[in-house]
């Protein structure tokens, strides 16, 4: 599994990560699908404290115990369940974060959290207060390095110019080439790398039927699809497509992929098992699908 440094820090992380969101509540399940993940090369694991009410990163902890120092945990922090559970807050104050990971670390019962990451967040947040909780928390030793997942150029950009944020999490793929117009680059320029979520856009560029997604229509995704199968003839290999199209943007370090059982987790490490797209194909698939921009996330 190839690796490569996450931004300027020294997190080197697998080129396929672990999206623990798609985790169950099978403890024992679980700690066997990520084992193998680790056996097979994969080291980058995502998970957040919204995700099942913590319940996530309890699953996460108890799989890792024993072998912290193989894998690369991040988490992400800000929204705040109601107390009747019903949805959540949102809640970026310096005061929140400091408290709120705490109860990661304890949740994932490590002593140190490798990304710690902004679950969101908007251009009217408090963001010198966020980044101050970030940075104290990395002096005290709590975190080694922080990031944002945020798709909002305006609120990218604003991290660039007054925070260390090493990466940043976003939406990519051949259907949603929002991040090409206004971010890959600059993200490159600042040493920001990405970690790239929906790479396979739901399953449409693997095996979903076809449907309406962004500003494509059903019938544009079924003949994009059939020229996917034209250029590799197995759906498997269309997906593998899709992979190598997000990795060969230099800013991009992870894709984040989930999985709930085994044979979808050895599907995924397939989608790697192949080299990189030639530029006859990099330029085959842009001209296939359609840059898109970003019109209402700012």
């Amino acid at each position: 599994m190839n690796k490569v440094f996450l931004g300027k820090s020294d997190l080197e992380v697998s080129e396929l990560g672990f999206g623990c969101m798609s985790l169950g509540l099978d403890h024992k399940h679980n700690a066997q699908l990520l084992h193998y993940a680790v056996e097979h090369g994969i080291n980058y694991f995502d998970t957040a404290d919204l995700y099942d009410q913590g319940e996530n990163e309890i699953t996460v902890g108890k799989a890792f115990k024993g072998m912290r120092d193989q894998v690369i945990l991040a988490t992400k922090v800000g929204n705040v369940w109601k107390e009747d559970g019903s949805s959540w807050d949102w809640n970026p104050s310096k005061a929140y974060i400091k408290e709120a990971v705490f109860e990661s670390l304890k949740r994932l019962q490590t002593d140190y959290i490798d990304l710690y990451q902004l679950h969101g967040g908007t251009i009217d947040d408090p963001i010198e207060e966020t980044i101050q909780a970030f940075e104290e928390l990395k002096a005290e030793g709590w975190i080694r390095f922080y990031g944002i997942s945020s798709i909002r150029p305006n609120v990218i950009r604003d991290y660039i110019d007054k925070s260390n944020i090493v990466s940043n999490m976003m939406q990519y793929s051949l259907l949603d080439r929002r991040p090409e117009e206004e971010m890959l680059s600059l993200l490159e320029k600042n040493g920001v790398s990405v970690v790239v979520r929906g790479a396979v856009a739901k399953g449409l560029l693997i095996n979903k039927e076809a449907t309406d997604y962004l500003e494509y229509t059903k019938e544009e995704i079924s003949n994009l699809q059939q020229e996917l199968r034209l250029l590799r003839d197995e759906s498997q290999q269309t997906g593998q497509l899709a992979l190598r199209y997000v990795l060969a943007h230099p800013a991009v370090a992870t894709v984040a992929l989930g999985a709930s059982k085994l044979e979808q987790l050895k599907d995924n490490l397939k989608l790697v098992s192949v080299a990189p797209l030639t530029e006859e194909e990099l330029s085959t698939l842009t001209e296939l699908t359609k840059p898109v921009t970003y019109v209402n996330h700012r």
